[in-house]
């Protein structure tokens, strides 16, 4: 009994493997072609566009950063439980096993072909993972069948297991190897901006501990996009098409763009999914064209859209009102982050940023077509989903340090934040209540601008005992945070940011 365990067990190993094979070269392939055609990758982002909303909501809140790699963790380990039977399958019969790893090919090319964008080139990956995996399972079959007649059986079927093994592990390296030497970021030079930002002040990162950066580093910044993968294109093949509702249809490469007068602005980013206290927020120095500009360059002057539908690479959609657009904000088609080019996850080469939108109306990465329409004739990615179509971003302070149930020394404390109020004038003022006692103002920290956030502290002398502290902010055009909670969807989260610590 035990013996035909292991047997069967052995099997299922040369299934995993089999797939294991197919799923690496796969994925070298795309990586030379089209990373997104991945076949583990296309099936993910069909399951992210499948999943309904308050799922999504629920893995952000319980995973954050980490919800994509569980996401493609999750696809892969039911992938591989399909494998294992395949393996289990060939030992009966080889054609069964062969037809479950076909059959599991097949489902990820209707994901690759489902997508907006997608061309008969992006089937390559699957054409190479439904060739490479059925063979690689064969010879281990056939391996397994003849070590059974010689001596030497054994060992030569444990040097087949590794090569397998070791063919698998160097085409999924081999793959992201290549996608990062292809079209690198840190090789396209920037021009110097024609209406630079004034230096920004100095925060109060080295005076608070624990508070958030006043300008968040490229590497620390949030990510939250359905993208599973890092998009890999390159700066020499983009274009950005401007059409629709326009005068005349127009194209840029990223050259013309370049040659555009730039503007540099500091801008704070929110994604709509940020809960109240929560990290997805960030504010860096933004490089790039006024959005208007190109516009311009289409003719918008008489135009009867009321939306402009953003399109990245993959056919990813974002509607943004029109008139919030062009309605004298910073709205930038940008190239720079921080002094370097666009770091891929944040949108190489190409990205919108629009101040005080949440990002799902606004900040659309990998950007490549602009589309002058309304909202009766198309719907956005996000729209079709319920969420709203106008989202500014809502008044928020949050606490930073210390942290939620932090054990504290008696004595002095610092509590301290951040907090923004895009196109409302800034931050005018921001107050801490504890133990539900009356509000007392913080000290701000500089002023980066009405569309960056701001530092805050506040000294508190804390006495032993259970805290609650709260904390809320005043935009400066008077307008107070709200206390009314809500849940991100379907216009982002709001409320106060309180929590709990004891002090001993």
């Amino acid at each position: 009994m035990r013996i035909r365990l292991l047997r069967t067990l052995l099997w299922a190993w040369y299934g995993v493997l089999a797939t294991l094979v197919g799923i690496g070269l796969a994925h070298l392939a795309a990586a030379l072609t089209d990373p997104a055609a991945s076949p583990v990758l296309a099936v993910g982002s069909t399951v992210i566009d499948l999943t309904p909303t308050p799922m999504k909501e629920w893995a952000i809140r319980t995973f954050g950063s980490a919800d994509k790699t569980i996401l493609v963790g999750s696809v892969l380990a039911g992938v591989l439980v399909l494998a294992a039977l395949a393996g289990v399958l060939a030992r009966r019969r080889f054609a069964l096993g062969a037809a479950v790893l076909v059959a599991l090919v097949g489902v990820a090319a209707v994901a690759v072909l489902t997508r907006p964008e997608a061309g008969p080139l992006d089937l390559l990956p699957c054409v190479v993972a439904a060739v490479t995996a059925p063979a690689a399972l064969r010879l281990l079959a056939r391996t397994h069948e003849e070590a059974a007649r010689r001596d030497d059986g054994r060992r030569t079927v444990l040097l087949t297991i590794t090569a397998v093994a070791a063919t698998a592990a160097l085409g999924g390296i081999a793959g992201r190897v290549v996608s990062r030497l292809r079209a690198r970021p840190e090789d396209v030079a920037l021009p110097a901006p024609a209406d630079p930002a004034p230096p920004l002040p100095r925060g109060l990162d080295d005076q608070v501990p624990g508070i958030t950066r006043f300008r968040t580093p490229n590497t620390d910044f949030y990510r939250v996009d359905t993208r599973l993968d890092v998009p890999v294109l390159s700066a020499d093949d983009w274009t950005l098409t401007i059409d629709g509702d326009v005068g005349r249809k127009v194209t840029l490469t990223f050259d013309e763009l370049l040659a555009m007068p730039m503007v540099e602005r500091d801008i704070t980013l929110t994604c709509v999914s940020n809960s109240v206290g929560g990290p997805y927020v960030g504010g860096a120095r933004w490089l790039g064209v006024p959005l208007t500009d190109v516009l311009d360059l289409a003719g918008i002057g008489s135009t009867r859209a009321d939306q402009i539908l953003s399109t990245d690479f993959a056919g990813m959609t974002i509607s943004t009102p029109l008139a919030l657009a062009t309605d004298g904000r910073d709205a930038l088609v940008a190239v720079g982050m921080n002094g370097k080019a666009l770091p891929r996850e944040h949108g190489f080469p190409v990205r919108l940023v629009i101040p005080g939108l949440y990002g799902f109306i606004s900040a659309t990465k990998w950007l490549t077509r602009l589309t002058l329409t309304t909202y009766d004739k198309k719907q956005a990615y996000w729209t079709e989903r319920d969420w709203a179509t106008d989202a500014p971003i809502k008044i928020s302070a949050r606490i930073d340090t210390p942290k939620a149930l932090a054990e504290l020394d008696a004595g002095d404390v610092v509590v301290g934040g951040v907090a923004w109020a895009q196109e409302r004038g800034g931050i005018a003022g921001v107050q801490v209540r504890l133990d539900g006692g009356p509000w007392v103002d913080a000290q701000l920290g500089p002023d980066g601008g009405d569309d960056y956030w701001r530092q805050w502290f506040h000294r508190w002398s804390a006495e032993p005992g259970s805290h609650r502290i709260a904390v809320r902010a005043v935009a400066g055009n008077g307008e107070p945070q709200t206390a009314v909670r809500a849940e991100p969807f379907p216009n982002g989260a709001s409320g106060l940011h309180e929590l709990l610590v004891r002090v001993s």
